[in-house]
């Protein structure tokens, strides 16, 4: 009898998981289909992109996890209106695959490419957080392609404080749906520093729904794993391989939080005093997505890309 109660509330478990898991990946995977992303045959292999709105024309290239979905909550975050956000999945993110031996080079020349399949001579460049790695690739292989360059608490040479898991851990949690369901919606308040919120920061209601929103956007995390391995084991240490950014010859804002856990204020203004003309944009807190200074962020971001379009 002890058994039989065991085995039928562990079934009952079990259907309540199964099920709140099958309606949250459903809303998830419905949410990236109502973005109408396209994938285009360009000279560096297939790439998935949205194109959206009108204006001087932006190409935002999204983080870790992230992919089309990530890149379009990135431009409503920190872009205002008027402008035309086209927003790529990188190597190994949802729609775009991963090529062999890939590198931030490679997936710089892949915007390139992507924008002559778009027939743009020229846009301007927003990367945040893993994605700034390929921007600032872009600067330096395609200047000429490049009107200006945004970096939103980006990575940039120099020591980090976030340690990596083993990589047999890291792709079995993130090439797993289910096991990151099982993360994102149990133990939320643990997932918190891995989005760079600090330790101690005081969250609003209304952080709190900004910081869930982002962690709904990472499932379905499965395309997205062999994206995310990249960046952690390639594309973010090479920063440190020596780019030469005192060869940056574009106008360059960075945009980073003094308490960011993540994109250290120490690497931020590092990278600035290398990059000639670089403007800082400090905020003085929130975190990595600077939680509390939307409307800022957005207006110094939208005035210096009006300046440069």
């Amino acid at each position: 009898m002890f058994w039989l109660v065991v085995g039928i509330i562990l079934a009952i478990v079990a259907g309540y998981l199964y099920g709140r898991f099958s309606n949250d990946i459903t809303a998830a995977q419905a949410r990236l289909a109502a973005l109408g992303s396209k994938t285009v045959e360009t000279a560096h292999g297939p790439v998935e992109y949205v194109d959206d709105g009108e204006g001087p024309p932006v190409l935002v290239v999204h983080g870790i996890f992230g992919g089309v979905d990530q890149g379009m909550l990135t431009a409503r975050g920190n872009l205002g209106d008027g402008f035309r956000v086209i927003a790529p999945s990188r190597f190994g993110y949802l729609g775009t695959p991963l090529p062999a031996k890939a590198s931030p080079a490679d997936q710089a020349d892949a915007f390139a490419a992507l924008m002559d399949t778009l027939g743009l001579e020229k846009a301007v460049l927003l990367g945040a957080s893993a994605g700034g790695t390929s921007v600032i690739q872009f600067a330096l292989r395609h200047p000429e392609r490049c009107a200006a360059v945004v970096l939103i608490s980006s990575n940039a040479p120099g020591e980090a404080e976030v340690s990596l898991p083993p990589q047999g851990a890291a792709r079995l949690v993130s090439g797993s749906n289910f096991l990151f369901w099982l993360l994102t919606t149990f133990f939320r308040p643990m997932l918190k520093p891995i989005l760079g919120v600090p330790q101690g920061f005081a969250m609003t209601p209304q952080f709190e729904a900004e910081v869930g929103e982002l962690m709904d956007a990472l499932l379905p995390v499965a395309p997205r794993a062999d994206g995310a391995l990249l960046d952690m084991y390639v594309s973010n240490p090479d920063i440190n391989s020596g780019y030469p950014l005192e060869d940056i010859a574009v106008p360059v804002l960075v945009v980073n939080a003094e308490d960011d856990p993540l994109a250290l204020m120490t690497n931020a203004r590092a990278m600035v005093a290398r990059i000639p003309g670089a403007r800082l944009y400090a905020v003085a807190n929130g975190g990595h997505v600077m939680l509390g200074h939307g409307e800022a962020v957005r207006a110094e971001i939208s005035d210096f890309i009006t300046e440069h379009s």
